[in-house]
């Protein structure tokens, strides 16, 4: 079942950080990161985010997440995340699925290391292309990829 989280909420916010942290520690080792900026943010920094969290929960255990900003009509997605005993399950593409049906969108955008096969795969199985590749400071190369909805 996927529903709006409130990431205000403490009891919220702790449950999306457990699972930023088991979902990225694997990122990190997928692309070779020893310094992986997202395992950096905090319990106190998702409370305070302005975006918008959506959940993907079964049996009241929260096992996914997507974050997204919308800007006129773009939607971002800031992060998405699935706990590693739920990968393969298909519960990253409902999610995205979830998020591009919202309406009053024209396209879509994401951001991800260049490294990351299977997200880069995930985001083309629902009609993403590349369309930028940079190098932030931080040393992980990535690329830009977007659909129009």
């Amino acid at each position: 079942m996927i529903n709006k989280l409130n990431n205000k909420n403490n009891d919220t916010a702790n449950k999306i950080f457990a699972v930023f942290q088991k979902s990225y520690a694997i990122e990190a080792k997928l692309i070779g990161a020893h310094n992986f900026p997202p395992l950096a943010r905090n319990i106190k920094g998702i409370k305070k985010s302005e975006t918008t969290f959506y959940g993907y929960s079964e049996k009241e255990c929260l096992v996914a997440v997507i974050e997204v900003d919308t800007n006129n009509e773009c939607l971002d997605i800031c992060s998405l995340t699935v706990d590693p005993s739920y990968f393969k399950k298909g519960i990253a593409s409902k999610l995205i699925n979830y998020v591009l049906a919202m309406g009053d969108l024209s396209h879509a955008r994401v951001e991800t290391a260049v490294a990351n096969t299977p997200a880069i795969n995930l985001y083309k199985k629902h009609g993403f292309v590349e369309f930028k590749r940079w190098t932030p400071s931080h040393g992980i190369e990535k690329l830009a990829m977007s659909v129009v909805i």
